[in-house]
């Protein structure tokens, strides 16, 4: 059995515990019989729903039963992470008995209380958050900067991942005229414009075809662009699919750069914008080249970089006099779709994770987290739907 079959498993039956612990605290409280049915149905209907999931061919789903397991995985999860909330304060409110005292029945009331708005919380995310932009102004301060670029503006978006929002344009249309309201010089796309396949971007060509900013609207792929996560009947398939997502991208107007330059001409001077194919750690694939792109990055020109991945910014830009990128923009992230008083569980795993980074030679690093969802279709807290506008100022 593979790793990940044997821990959804042994959560599977973590689950059937906790389930097991609230049907004995319904009895000891005295309930009727009706709680208690209530509570075994609903356990053997969440764990067939648990078990559908685990054995449904999602890499080789299509897109809508991807968005179905997405949902059911949702629902699964706000039950069961509210119980699991119930069970620990409840569990903790009987230590008393260990000394021959009374329950703290007061803990076990508040523990209820947590678990109920845990539930309403991420449901919340799912349906409010989700679908709620937060526009950022960040500022990019350097000595360097060109005089013809003091005051430029950059509108950055990343991860739509388009499955999320399943054919339905709604939200895609709010974002486009939202972006474009803000009249920003130019707009990046640091990628992840689809989860698996260039199906998912189709009906969206119409409403991101009218994105628009005085220097033009440029992209890089991310690593969902490659097509790495479904499985094709060969190579071909694979690398078709992936000519077509593309194309798509030229089709909206946008200039793809893959391991290429742009010199963007402004008011006398020139902003070189770099664009390279995902680089990434493992288990993500490396697919770009710096050097390919721009051959020279250690030169004096003011350079933005588009890099999807921002592990790329700590592996060969910063501290690293030799690549001289002032400024790399980046994304992947997804702050892990949930951030709570500027903490994220995206901390553990990525050291750059949202927001402005600096090296030692001020070189910087903006990591936006996104605005559509991968794994779960909620974005809670504070990690709402980033658009970010960047502007740069000589310092």
């Amino acid at each position: 059995m593979r790793l990940p079959y044997l821990l959804l498993t042994l959560l599977l039956v973590f689950n059937v515990f906790i389930d097991v612990y609230i049907y004995k605290c319904i009895s000891s409280a005295g309930r009727g019989k009706t709680w208690h049915r209530v509570q075994l149905w609903s356990a053997v209907l969440f764990a067939l729903l648990f078990i559908s999931v685990l054995v449904m061919p999602v890499r080789s789903a299509t897109n809508s039963m991807l968005v179905g397991v997405m949902w059911m995985i949702f629902v699964y999860g706000s039950v069961y992470v509210s119980k699991f909330v119930f069970v620990a304060f409840d569990a903790l409110s009987r230590l008393p008995r260990l000394f021959k005292r009374g329950q703290w029945r007061w803990l076990s009331m508040t523990g209820l209380g947590i678990s109920v708005i845990t539930f309403l919380c991420m449901w919340w995310g799912a349906l409010v958050t989700r679908l709620s932009l937060d526009t950022l102004d960040v500022t990019y301060t350097d000595c360097n900067l060109p005089a013809g670029l003091d005051g430029f503006r950059i509108a950055q978006i990343s991860d739509i991942h388009l499955s999320t929002y399943d054919g339905d344009t709604a939200f895609v249309h709010k974002l486009v005229e939202h972006i474009n309201s803000l009249d920003a010089d130019i707009v990046v796309f640091t990628g992840d414009m689809v989860s698996r396949n260039s199906d998912e971007a189709e009906a969206y060509v119409a409403p991101l075809s009218r994105l628009h900013a005085r220097y033009g609207v440029y992209s890089v792929l991310g690593n969902h662009d490659y097509g790495d996560y479904e499985d094709w009947p060969s190579a071909a398939a694979k690398a078709k699919d992936h000519s077509r997502l593309i194309e798509l991208q030229r089709r909206m107007g946008w200039r793809l750069l893959r391991d290429e330059t742009a010199r963007i001409p402004v008011n006398g001077d020139t902003l070189v914008l770099i664009g390279v194919e995902n680089i990434g750690r493992p288990p993500f694939k490396a697919y770009g080249n710096l050097r390919r792109a721009y051959e020279t990055p250690g030169d004096n020109r003011f350079k933005v970089l588009l890099s999807h991945d921002p592990s790329h910014w700590e592996k060969e830009i910063k501290d690293n006099p030799e690549n001289n990128i002032n400024l790399t923009l980046s994304g992947h992230t997804h702050a892990m779709q949930m951030e709570f008083f500027g903490m994220s569980p995206a901390s553990a795993v990525h050291k750059y994770w949202s927001g402005m980074y600096t090296d030692k030679y001020g070189k910087g690093l903006y990591v936006n987290i996104g605005t559509g969802t991968v794994g779960y279709p909620a974005r809670m807290g504070s990690a709402r739907p980033e658009i970010t506008l960047i502007t740069l100022k000589r310092g």
